[in-house]
């Protein structure tokens, strides 16, 4: 019998290069891992013929437009990217019978919350990628019911470029550096967050809609390049700013601490402490 085949995009991020090592616990599936190359997400009809013509069973969509700061200058392709071409895989999901699995992030919100967000908090977000992800959200519900969103945030991993790897180079290079302290949420290591995915898919119960997802816990940006220079053994002063110090393009979210009892809920999910993961993480970087 043929195996059930699961597209996945974005194979060379940070999320789609853990789910290449994911999908080795799960051979009952042939996994179709694409990136820009194979099918672009800034040819929206490419995209939708891709699809139809490969008919899976599952679409991962990891693939995103992800620099934010460049987005504020670069919206119509960051809309294209995150909103359209999400919606014809959508729509090509629907056609062909698939099931998806989309994730979006925490910038939907405006970060001006007190406590952990929930799905059906009211959105705003206060840039252009938020905005553009948010449009790929809706696109992706309204075109495929049998879709799963989920929303993550401060995404790392060994690979590609992210928070972490980014402090472990500074504290080589630099005689000290300045980490902004106020802004609030929760790691999720790449590695956790695919293995969730996998289990949504492979659930005895599928059930569709909006979900949140990060490890547990509740730091902030200075706090995690604490517990990095910790877990490295380094002595590089690190000294706490606020965000009005360190000027960005876009603007970012000051809470994004995500509530979980959902997806912990409807589909079983134990979610790793924060620190933990990034033990694993450090110690796989070396």
């Amino acid at each position: 019998m043929a195996k059930e085949k699961i597209l996945v995009t974005g194979a060379g991020g940070q999320l789609g290069s853990e789910l290449q090592i994911a999908c080795k616990g799960y051979p009952q599936f042939e996994f179709v891992f694409v990136d820009k190359d194979e099918m672009p997400l800034d040819q929206p009809e490419k995209v939708r013929s891709f699809v139809e013509e490969l008919s899976p069973a599952w679409c991962i969509s990891c693939g995103a437009y992800t620099a934010v700061d460049r987005a504020e200058t670069d919206k119509e392709l960051a809309f294209v990217i995150n909103g359209d071409a999400v919606g014809a895989m959508a729509a090509a999901c629907r056609k062909v019978g698939a099931r998806m699995v989309h994730i979006s992030t925490d910038y939907v919100f405006p970060g001006n919350s007190a406590t952990p967000l929930k799905e059906d908090d009211v959105t705003g977000p206060i840039n252009v990628y938020g905005e553009s992800k948010l449009k790929g959200e809706q696109l992706a519900l309204q075109n495929n019911p049998d879709t799963v969103v989920i929303r993550t945030a401060w995404v790392y991993s060994e690979f590609g470029n992210n928070f972490v790897k980014t402090m472990i180079r500074l504290m080589k290079e630099k005689p000290s550096i300045n980490v902004i302290d106020d802004q609030v949420g929760s790691p999720t290591y790449a590695a956790d967050l695919a293995q969730v995915i996998l289990q949504v898919v492979t659930a005895p119960r599928f059930v569709p809609g909006m979900y949140h997802y990060s490890n547990e816990g509740k730091i902030s940006w200075y706090e995690f390049a604490l517990a990095i220079r910790e877990l490295i053994g380094s002595s590089c002063p690190v000294s706490p700013i606020t965000t009005d110090k360190y000027p960005t393009p876009a603007k970012r979210p000051h809470y994004s601490l995500l509530d979980k009892s959902k997806i912990k809920k409807t589909y079983g999910i134990e979610v790793p402490d924060w620190k933990k993961s990034l033990a694993i993480c450090i110690g796989k970087l070396g």
